[in-house]
């Protein structure tokens, strides 16, 4: 059969959440499944790095598509376009954008939808966009695949998409993530944080994330633990506008044991999270949460909310928070410098990691496809499905 995949946000060294879904995913079902030819449909010119196999055949459409105009010709025309010529049979778009110009059966990964519960955050001109072309995008797909059952019944409460139209693929963890020594983490520390502990955040700097009650709080901990040298790290690239973010930490009087990283990479950011004493992700809105997995099979604590998937994914090896209760944050902060507790959350957080890994992810992608598959009249069921 021939597949084609919506590939526009594998860019190289540029990989973010969907980007490495897409990346762990392609390169697992491209591989387990030579029967199929898959049709990878780039914006721009690709690397070969993301060429898996021998039955993939990149594609460059135009426009660039990075603007909501540039969405809908390219999706509805250039895309519309290719699927018809090319007797495609089933269209695969792991960022959840689909043609709404083609009746070829299509398959979204819809992540979240947090734009519908936190549209503050967004700006205008992709708020619209994305309210008025979510709901359709979802009707038009023959099936959805999510990453958590809170998203799973966030798409069905928020879209009226039948609950057996929606198949769960959680997210895995790239198995760079590992504990390091007591002398590797302090050799670490000496490099990143003068020797101190510290705690981290990993992801993007916008509003949803709330980092800024996550520095309101690290600014409580120390005022209540002036003894206690631990400093602040952020991990990551600002998303959208972050003013609130700039605003509090001028404010802070723990300013000077803040440091921003900006994004890092691989080795590094594998170092700098398994060095960590503890991972802070107390975020307003997830569907997944990555880093919450990174953290615990890097033998990591993890601080997190009680709100959306986090406490699916979290289980019952993470200390949880108000998003908006910057006490009970710096509590868990003071908490998990305990000994027994932080082995305790470590032990568990190990053990629940196992749970995440990216062949299942694959796995659970590819049964969703083959259902569409199953329903084509060509389809040939002889083929055996392979684990």
């Amino acid at each position: 059969m021939k597949i084609a995949v919506n590939t526009r946000l594998l860019q190289k060294d540029k990989l973010e959440g969907i980007g490495w879904f897409s990346f762990e995913v392609l390169k697992r079902i491209t591989q387990q499944h030579p029967e199929h030819q898959f049709y990878f449909l780039f914006d721009r010119p690709f690397s070969s790095d993301f060429i898996f196999s021998e039955n993939i055949t990149p594609i460059v459409l135009f426009p660039q598509a990075r603007h909501p105009v540039l969405f809908k010709i390219w999706f509805n025309w250039s895309v519309a376009k290719f699927l018809k010529t090319n007797k495609i049979d089933v269209f695969f778009s792991p960022d959840g954008y689909l043609s709404l110009r083609t009746n070829i059966p299509q398959i979204a990964t819809i992540h979240d939808l947090n734009f519908e519960h936190f549209p503050e955050f967004f700006p205008k001109h992709i708020l619209r966009f994305y309210k008025k072309y979510f709901p359709l995008f979802a009707n038009v797909s023959q099936r959805i695949i999510t990453v958590s059952e809170f998203s799973k019944k966030d798409i069905h409460t928020c879209y009226n998409i039948p609950l057996n139209n929606i198949d769960v693929a959680y997210n895995g963890v790239n198995p760079i993530f590992s504990p390091l020594s007591d002398s590797e983490q302090q050799i670490v520390r000496n490099k990143i944080s003068d020797g101190n502990p510290y705690f981290v955040y990993i992801g993007s700097l916008n509003k949803r994330k709330n980092i800024a009650n996550m520095l309101r709080a690290f600014d409580l901990y120390k005022s209540n633990n002036p003894m206690y040298k631990h400093k602040f790290l952020i991990v990551g690239e600002a998303m959208f506008t972050h003013q609130d973010i700039d605003e509090i930490y001028l404010s802070m009087h723990y300013k000077n044991d803040v440091i921003f990283l900006g994004r890092l990479y691989d080795a590094d950011l594998k170092s700098i999270l398994s060095s960590a004493s503890a991972l802070l992700y107390v975020s307003y809105f997830e569907g997944f949460g990555i880093p919450i997995v990174e953290a615990m099979q890097s033998g990591v604590p993890v601080i997190t909310g009680t709100n959306s998937s986090m406490p699916e994914i979290g289980g019952n090896a993470a200390l949880y928070c108000e998003p908006n209760n910057i006490h009970q944050i710096a509590e868990a902060m003071n908490k998990v410098t305990n000994p027994k507790l932080r082995k305790e959350l470590i032990q568990k957080g190990l053990e629940r990691a196992k749970q995440f890994n990216w062949d299942n992810t694959a796995h659970r992608v590819w049964k969703s496809i083959e259902k569409v598959l199953n329903e084509l009249p060509d389809y040939n069921l002889d083929v055996p499905f392979q684990e």
